[in-house]
This record gives structure tokens, C-alpha cells and sequence, in this order.
């Protein structure tokens, strides 16, 4: 049987500078590499933090001014995190989240191009 592995996911992003921050802060990630022309027309950079097997690749284009689709609110990637209260007080902070689900026990946050994330409670 083949295998296929999950390496990362791209989102297209306006303030590229705005969006690492916020992922370093939100969710603990960092850039490992970023590639693009000599004329820096466009760049892709990878981020990743210790407890994912994937990276997001944020894909910048000079030059664009439109706010970029990216899937809309049903399209999301989602953290199970291991201290729910504490990332829930941190992006409280941040006023990043968009929705809360007490029910399910889960809620959302948004980066700033308005890509949600869903955020999970660790499994006991």
C-alpha cells in the first residue's frame, strides 16, 4: 500500500508580516523557511511548531489589494490544544475569537485574513 503524508496547507495572505505574528503568538509557530523570485513579485512562507506534523504555507503576492477568499467560514484547519483555558484566555486577549460553541466545547479564532481555526479541547 502507498502512503500519503499531510505537509502543509497554503493561505493566501495581504500583511504577511501581520499574519506570521499572529500565528507565532496565537498558536506557538515559527517560519522555517520562505522562498519565492529574486524580484520579490511573491514568497511563500512555512511555519511550523513543535507539536504539528504540518506546516502553513502563507503565500504573499506584491501588490494585491483585494482581500483574498481562502475557502470562506466553513473551510478551517483546527489545533487540539493541551490547555484549553489558557489558550482560550490568551486569544481572548488577542480578540481573535470569532465564535464559541459551549455545547461542543470548542470555539473558533481568525487570523488577520480571516482564516478560522478551530481550537479542541485535548482528549483526557
Amino acid at each position: 500500500m502507498t502512503k500519503a503524508k499531510f505537509v502543509h496547507r497554503c493561505t493566501h495572505v495581504l500583511d504577511k508580516e501581520k499574519t506570521i505574528a499572529f500565528y507565532e503568538k496565537a498558536l506557538g509557530f515559527h517560519v522555517v523557511r520562505e522562498m519565492g523570485p529574486e524580484d520579490g513579485s511573491w514568497t511563500n512562507t512555512f511555519m511550523e511548531n513543535d507539536a504539528s506534523p504540518f506546516q502553513l504555507e502563507l503565500t504573499w503576492n506584491r501588490g494585491r489589494t483585494e482581500p483574498y477568499a481562502n475557502g470562506g467560514d466553513d473551510t478551517h484547519i483546527a489545533f487540539e490544544v493541551d490547555d484549553y483555558d489558557a489558550f482560550h484566555r490568551l486569544h481572548e486577549e488577542m480578540g481573535c475569537i470569532v465564535f464559541e460553541n459551549h455545547a461542543m466545547g470548542l470555539y473558533f479564532i481568525a487570523d488577520p485574513e480571516g482564516q478560522r481555526i478551530e481550537i479542541i479541547p485535548a482528549k483526557a
